[in-house]
């Protein structure tokens, strides 16, 4: 069954180009981090053109306990203060990107690991609607460093720190810099991996999962409230990428094994925003 769900979504993304938001328990968990990282492998060994984005917020946190720095959150959103920005950096573009591009290379794949500071990959300016320190919004994508890679079958794997105005680093949420990576390199889908089942309408009801919604219909949704929480900076972004030419973007859950390979196969689970 697999192995027609993975030819199927080679065959249907074949030559086309891949935005992947890699996070949350899918990179906590050993079990599925292995077959994120087997199904990524395959897609672009098959042809698929891949860029792989993640975060990791349960490492930073592990990190920051351990150094004895209290996490901060303001409205969901990590407050980064200096000496948090140094373990982000250490975390996010030392740790993970780097483990992530291995574990690929080691099954075969050209995986490349970058930060948003390499190349100026991502520019940044500091958020000014609330405090949140040293967090930004992306003003900029170096889209013809990451065409060029993936023209030359590279699998760029990157991590969501970005440079800043004034050239220090700037932690970037990894939903949006995905969104904005997609978005610059005109992609053809955009998929977030998150905790959840996808859109809900009842949140305590798994079933009532929203499989599919146009951008048209998201505004009544947060109205609602349908639409709230953690949710709506994710389809906040999905809605941004679809806006600027995204063919596609959908919010999978991560805790389903091959979550990616069935989505691109047209079976998956998740909510597809259009």
């Amino acid at each position: 069954m697999t192995d027609n769900i993975s030819a199927a979504a080679a065959a249907a993304y074949r030559g086309k180009t891949v935005v992947v938001k890699y996070g949350g328990n899918a990179i906590a968990d050993p079990e599925l981090q292995r077959a994120v990282i087997d199904d990524i492998a395959y897609l672009h060994g098959a042809g698929v053109r891949i860029v792989l984005v993640h975060g990791g917020g349960s490492e930073i946190n592990a990190m920051l306990g351990r150094v004895g720095i209290e996490p901060r959150f303001v409205d969901g959103l990590r407050y980064t203060d200096p000496d948090t920005m140094e373990i982000v950096q250490m975390v996010l573009c030392g740790k993970i990107n780097k483990m992530l591009a291995a574990q690929l290379s080691g099954r075969g794949a050209k995986a490349l690991g970058l930060s948003g500071l390499d190349c100026a990959l991502l520019r940044a300016r500091r958020r000014t609607d609330r405090d949140l320190g040293l967090v930004g919004e992306v003003t900029g994508v170096d889209a013809s460093a990451l065409a060029g890679l993936l023209d030359q079958s590279f699998l760029p794997v990157v991590s969501t720190v970005a440079l800043g105005e004034d050239g220090g680093a700037l932690n970037i949420n990894a939903d949006t810099a995905a969104a904005a990576i997609a978005v610059a390199l005109g992609a053809d889908r955009l998929a977030l991996i998150t905790d959840v089942k996808g859109v809900l309408r009842d949140k305590n009801d798994e079933s009532t999962l929203i499989r599919a919604l146009h951008v048209e219909e998201i505004a009544d949704l947060i109205e609602s409230g349908v639409i709230a929480g953690g949710m709506l900076p994710k389809i906040d972004c999905c809605a941004g990428a679809v806006r600027g030419g995204v063919c596609g973007t959908a919010i999978l859950d991560g805790r389903e094994k091959h979550a990616v390979l069935r989505h691109l196969a047209g079976i998956g689970g998740g909510t597809t925003v259009l």
